[in-house]
């Protein structure tokens, strides 16, 4: 849409297919795709898409209990470093689930959060509540499946819209 040069890096080698899932969004968008297992091989696969205005990387999904993993994953945003980092966090979950895991991320650089599942959620009190609590800024929220056309940017109006009752 805004006519920008992007490429995409993925990470997440870990789920099943989750390398072919963004293998066809990258063809359908016409976009390169790279796949790094190291954070030595993500600095190649940087160093390719130099020319892009925009490069998205996706990393595997982490529990906030597998210190490992997260450690692995800081080891993986150092190496980026990255303009921004945003924290994608499901609003299905509990309000303590979600601020357990901002907290155990803390031992990650995260900038912005990204709030997914609106669709599937019982309320939308939670979203205001950790924005709120954890000052950190609302970059986008997904209310479906339907890429890219349900993913909105997270505007202070429209979490309002939907807390006091307004639809998807």
């Amino acid at each position: 849409r805004h006519k920008k040069n992007v490429a995409l890096i993925t990470l997440d080698t870990y789920r099943i297919a989750a390398v072919d899932q963004l293998k066809t969004y990258a063809q359908i968008l016409n976009l390169p795709l790279h796949v790094a297992l190291s954070p030595q091989e993500l600095v190649v696969a940087l160093e390719k898409c130099a020319g892009a205005d925009v490069v998205l990387i996706d990393t595997a999904g982490r529990s906030q209990k597998d210190d490992p993993r997260l450690d692995q994953l800081a080891s993986f945003i150092q190496a980026a470093n990255p303009h921004e980092v945003h924290l994608v966090l499901s609003s299905t979950c509990t309000q303590a689930v979600l601020l357990q895991t901002v907290e155990r991320f803390s031992k990650v650089r995260t900038d912005k959060i990204i709030f997914t599942k609106l669709d599937e959620a019982v309320n939308f009190g939670v979203v205001v509540n950790v924005i709120t609590r954890v000052k950190k800024e609302l970059s986008y929220v997904t209310t479906g499946q339907e890429v890219p056309h349900q993913i909105e940017p997270g505007r202070p109006a429209r979490i309002a819209e939907l807390v006091l009752g307004g639809g998807l």
